[in-house]
Formats: C-alpha cells, structure tokens, sequence
C-alpha cells in the first residue's frame, strides 16, 4: 500500500491540471461567478433607473438557464416528438439537434458589455464616420407608450452601419436585442455580439424544428418584455428603396400574442438615411447580378479601414456626410387588431408597418440632390440650386422631415454636390454639373431612399 509509483512527468502534470480544475469549478468558479453576478446586478439596478425601458430579468438569465428553458418548453419538445417521426430519428438524436439550435440563437447579455463598451465604441464610430442627427421624434407619443408593454422597434435597412446607429441613438432608452443574420455568425464576432443581446437567425431556413425553436426564442422574449430591433425587409436594401416585408419574426410574435392576456406589444417605426452608404457599390453590384450574395473581402476592408485612419490622422479625412434616424408614431398591436381580423392580419400588419417606416425615412443633402439629378444628367449648377430649393418646398408642404444643415437649403444643396463631387458621382466643368452614365445607378440608389416622399410630391 505504502510502495512509491513511479509516473512519467507529462502525467503528472496532467493530473495536477485536472485536480485543478475540479478544485476551481467546485469551490471557487461558483463564488466568483456569485460576486460577478451581484456585482451586476447592482449595475443594472443603477441603469434602470435612467432608461426610459428597463432591462427586463429575462434578459439577464443567465445563458444557460435560458436554453435549458427553451429545449424544456412544452412546444418544443413536441416539435422534437414530430421532427423525430417525420425524419425517422431516435428521439434523443432529435433532442440533441433541438439543443443546438438553442445554443446557437440564446444570446448571453452582458450589461457591462453593452453599457460599458458598446455603446461608447458606438458613439465613436458612428461620429468618426458621419455627422449624425436625430430626426423627427414625438416626445410625447412616445412617453405614452405603455410601461409594461413590450417595444418592439421596426425599420429600414439600408446598411450594417444601422445596428451600430441605432444602438448609440436609442441608449438612454433601454438595451436592444437585434434578430442577426448568417453574416454575423462567425468568430470572434459572434460571442460579442451574443453578449450585446443579439440573437442570430438562419434566414433561409424551413427546417421545421429549427423555425419551432426560434418562434419559441422569440415569443418568450416579447412575453418578457424585452425591447427588440427588427428589419422586416429580412436584408440589406439592394435598389435603396424600402423593400416589402418578409414577416417571419413578426408572424412569430402574432402567433404567441393573445389579446385578452398577453402583455401589449407596441411597434415604434423607425427611418434612417444616410448620405453615404459604406456598401453602396457592392449593393448595387449584387443587384445588378439578381442575387443577394455578397462578395466580403477582407484585404479590401482592412485596406479601406487604414485609408480612412491614416486620413484622419493626417487631419484630411472627411466625414461621410449626414446620418439621421427618425421615430414615427407608436403602433399598438392590441388596438390594431380591434380593426384588423381574419387571414389577412398578417399581410396587413406588416404593410402598415412598412408604410410608416417609409414615411419618417429622413431626407438629406445627399439624396435630395440625387433625386434633382436623377432627372437631369446635365444641368447647370445655378439651375440645380433651384431646382432643390422647389424641392424641398414641396416635400415640406407635405409634412416630411428634412435635415438641412444650418437649416439653409443652398447649404445643403453645397454639402450634397460636394459629397458626390467626391466620390466622382458627378463631374463639375465649370459651371455644369454632369451625371456620367456608369454612376446612372448610384443616382438612382441614393434617390430611391427618398421615394416614397417624392411620390407624395407627385400625387398632391
């Protein structure tokens, strides 16, 4: 019993290295993990107190017990049941496809993350890269909305720049939880943005227990109160325009609503603009080919990223332009579905959804004067000055919100001229302003941002 055993090094070694790790997942992992959490909570405490929507307990379960929920939950397991007898499996070969589902869309958020890191880096780089200016809001409207109902936040996608803006312009209102496509799914990306709330989704997918996990995801989540951010458009807008709606999250969230019982769901219809977007010719190359594939090369990113560092820190970079956000009116889906019933509740929400977005979509220099030379590829440039002055008459006279610069449309119409001059857009010679015909479509781009407004124009 006493007799010495003798052991190779790298055994030994192994060993110790497993005995510590027990020693710490029993002992002292649990202790340290208790204090982060307190500390935690505290933090939470002290930002509830400032946000207009607090962070709701559901958001702050951990990321394990949330998952463990959601392959427990009464639907799922029966979506697990069906799933087995239709593709044949052993059940607990269907569970184990459930759990991984599960493990891939349940964020883990971190407020410490979120408040401490996420949004200053968003402030930074949302003003490094554009002047940004908050567009219409209805303060009073949106101070009724209901304290116990769920925000769900409802907009146009016009580039991956909009997670970025909306998470800094929406910090004093509550922590956002955004719907991520497969373009985010990738490391280390992915863990950061789990930790700031966003939960990702396989768009594409028809996988019947995979769309029944997400549903559930989802309906818990608006059950619980948490503030949310989608883009029913389901991608990035190729043409530039506000692309119908694809209704997946939101038939998920009707699907789970009850209106005697559930907690009130309120739609808040949100418009952003841009006077540059950073994907624009990539947009308009895809579109161009008739599929929404994106080519993402990293060398060309990293080459863009040090051109603009280096221009910046040899005091010549410019910003790209204006970058607005709007807020329309709040939309209750409890009083929508007193005039709203039948097979069409669906179709309808999401049109009326989308017809409001389109509505408080912000006009800026850039697109503003896009539109005049949308219909002039020649002019001169006195004539291009009045021509956008008459313009943004008319689309004031109809109730759209405009942002001028210093609130002088000859100002504005500089900045937008200036912008495309820039890029090459357009060709200033002398006093005339030329559209060439390989930038035809980067006109048309940026003007279909605005065309909804112009419509208006046309039809008063």
């Amino acid at each position: 019993m006493n007799a010495p055993v003798t052991l190779p090094l790298w055994l030994f070694v192994l060993i110790l290295l497993f005995a510590a790790i027990t020693a710490l997942s029993h002992f002292l992992l649990p202790s340290v993990r208790w204090f982060f959490r307190r500390r935690m909570e505290r933090v939470v405490t002290r930002l509830n107190k400032r946000l207009a929507r607090p962070i709701q307990p559901f958001k702050l379960a951990r990321r394990y017990d949330m998952i463990q929920r959601l392959i427990y939950d009464p639907e799922v397991i029966k979506a697990v049941g069906d799933h087995a007898i239709s593709e044949g499996l052993p059940e607990n070969v269907a569970f184990q496809e459930a759990q991984r589902y599960a493990r891939e869309i349940v964020p883990g958020f971190s407020a410490t993350i979120y408040f401490g890191f996420a949004i200053r880096l968003a402030k930074w780089l949302s003003r490094s890269l554009y002047r940004v200016r908050l567009g219409y809001v209805d303060e009073a409207d949106q101070a009724a909305i209901d304290p116990d109902a769920t925000v769900i936040f409802i907009m146009n996608h016009r580039s991956n720049m909009d997670y970025v803006l909306l998470t800094y312009l929406a910090a004093e209102r509550s922590a956002l939880s955004f719907a991520m496509g497969e373009w985010a799914h990738v490391w280390p990306l992915s863990g950061l943005l789990r930790s700031l709330g966003g939960y990702f989704i396989r768009r594409k997918s028809r996988n019947p227990l995979y769309r029944r996990v997400l549903a559930r995801y989802v309906q818990m989540a608006t059950d619980a109160g948490v503030t949310q951010a989608v883009f029913p458009e389901g991608g990035l807008s190729l043409d530039g325009r506000v692309a119908p709606p694809k209704l997946g999250l939101i038939s998920y969230i009707l699907a789970g609503f009850d209106p005697e019982t559930s907690r009130d769901v309120v739609f808040v219809p949100i418009g952003v603009n841009y006077d540059r977007i950073l994907e624009d010719r990539v947009l308009i190359d895809a579109n161009i080919r008739g599929e929404r594939k994106f080519n993402f090369r990293i060398l060309v990113f990293l080459k863009f990223c040090w051109r603009q560092l280096w221009l910046t820190l040899t005091a010549r970079g410019h910003r790209f332009g204006y970058a607005s956000v709007s807020f329309g009116k709040a939309i209750s889906m409890r009083s929508f579905m007193k005039d709203h019933q039948g097979p069409k509740l669906q179709a309808e929400l999401g049109k009326h959804l989308m017809k409001n977005v389109e509505a408080v979509v912000p006009v800026l220099p850039v697109p503003l004067v896009a539109s005049v030379l949308n219909e002039h590829s020649e002019i001169e440039e006195t004539q291009l000055f009045k021509l956008v002055a008459e313009r943004r008459k008319l689309l004031e006279a109809t109730g759209v919100h405009a942002h001028l610069p210093r609130e002088d449309v000859d100002y504005a119409t500089k900045v937008g001229l200036r912008g495309l001059v820039l890029r090459k857009i357009v060709i200033k010679e002398g006093e005339k302003i030329i559209v060439p015909e390989a930038e035809k479509q980067m006109i048309s781009f940026y003007t279909a941002s605005i065309a909804p407004h112009l419509r208006k124009i046309i039809t008063q």
